[in-house]
């Protein structure tokens, strides 16, 4: 097993409770990193709702996973997380986390009993590529070579590089004839050329906004950094506005255009600032976004017009190593029905190495689960094949 994020743990742990012998070998100094950084602003293992609708969210990979969701989806992500001790809840949205909100306490239940099914985990194991038939690791003691019965790889996608998802295992791959789809960024912000004018406001939400992109229509919070956009809000979005839709914000979503342009109507001597903050209560923020993107700002109805649909001038997405997720990586074709690589027989993969994406949400960490367990599984189905019969 090479990678120890959640992927690699759960498909480890599949293999352990069918009777192998499990070494997972993990290139940083100890076990899920990325993990345990997705917990520090809480842990969103999975989202309660119907597992149709819940499946839908992975678009094009929707066939592809649905008999791996159908046996771990949201349901069994939650009993599977209270068996190791973790109580979780579902908030208003449907998102179901941890009462504890880290990932932490999860992780090292997990470990633990990982540990009690005799896994092996040798931290700061790095792989270095296929040799002579073999695993060649850089470790501690030197280099390694292991010719294992069946191997699982949960190396992660391309994003977050400094905790273990560097994409390194690409050319490896490729020049052994897996085909690889190039990784894009998933779930990321985007840069926006701000005017000095804008400086004040780095790191402020904006709530309570619309965005628009390809006939979609979200709601949900949207942070100005200094950098560009970032926030649940964009993230929703940043797959249509990655493939080239234009993105248009809607200042003011609980009012009509007709309500604003009665509001505005009056507006005497005060300044356009003052007239906005007092006719529709619209705080600092919002007022300096209008005058940013709607100069020059027109008038009466065609004001409201503008805060209704307020052009967003993207650069384009932030680089692929700081995105949340990816798109891309080792595709259906290449793979059996068990996650095994139809070039490299005996290796299976599974998580961020596969070519899906979903949204944040609960999805992300859901399909890692899911594909891990899924190719554990066939692992140890194969496994069992390799060993002798007794007559």
């Amino acid at each position: 097993m090479i990678g120890a994020g959640p992927a690699g743990l759960m498909a480890a742990g599949e293999l352990a409770a069918a009777g192998v012998p499990v070494v997972v070998a993990e290139a940083k100094a100890s076990a899920g990193r990325k993990f345990l950084m997705a917990g520090k602003s809480g842990l969103n293992l999975t989202k309660d709702e119907p597992l149709p609708a819940f499946s839908a969210h992975y678009a094009e990979a929707e066939t592809w996973l649905a008999p791996m969701l159908a046996e771990f989806g949201p349901a069994e992500v939650q009993a599977w997380a209270q068996g190791l001790g973790q109580v979780v809840f579902t908030g208003s949205t449907g998102r179901v986390f941890p009462l504890a909100m880290k990932a932490s306490p999860l992780l090292r239940a997990w470990l633990g009993q990982l540990a009690a099914l005799g896994v092996d985990l040798r931290t700061r194991w790095r792989w270095l590529g296929l040799e002579g038939g073999g695993f060649r690791f850089d470790t501690p003691e030197g280099p390694a070579v292991l010719h294992p019965a069946v191997t699982v790889l949960a190396l992660g996608g391309a994003s977050w590089a400094r905790l273990g998802s560097d994409a390194a295992w690409v050319p490896w791959l490729a020049a052994a004839g897996v085909e690889v789809a190039p990784f894009r960024p998933a779930n990321m912000g985007f840069g926006v050329d701000w005017s000095p004018y804008m400086d004040r406001h780095f790191g402020q939400p904006l709530k309570a906004v619309a965005l628009m992109a390809a006939g979609q229509r979200v709601r949900g919070e949207v942070v100005v950094s200094a950098r560009g956009l970032e926030g649940g809000g964009i993230y929703a979005m940043s797959r249509a506005l990655r493939d080239g839709a234009t993105l248009v914000m809607d200042l003011a979503p609980d009012r009509t255009e007709a309500d604003i342009a009665a509001r505005l109507s009056q507006r005497g001597r005060a300044s356009l600032g003052t007239h906005l903050r007092k006719a529709l209560h619209f705080d600092p923020l919002r007022i300096a976004l209008l005058q940013e993107w709607g100069r020059p700002l027109p008038g009466g109805a065609a004001l409201a017009a503008r805060i209704k649909a307020l052009p967003v001038p993207l650069t384009g997405p932030r680089p692929l190593d700081e995105a949340i997720s990816v798109a891309g990586g080792i595709t259906r074709a290449a793979l059996t029905d068990g996650l095994e690589m139809r070039a490299l027989p005996g290796t299976f993969a599974t998580g961020e190495m596969l070519d899906w994406e979903a949204p944040t949400g609960g999805y992300l960490l859901t399909a890692c689960f899911a594909t891990g367990r899924w190719a554990g599984r066939a692992a140890a189905r194969q496994f069992a094949g390799t060993l002798p019969q007794v007559r």
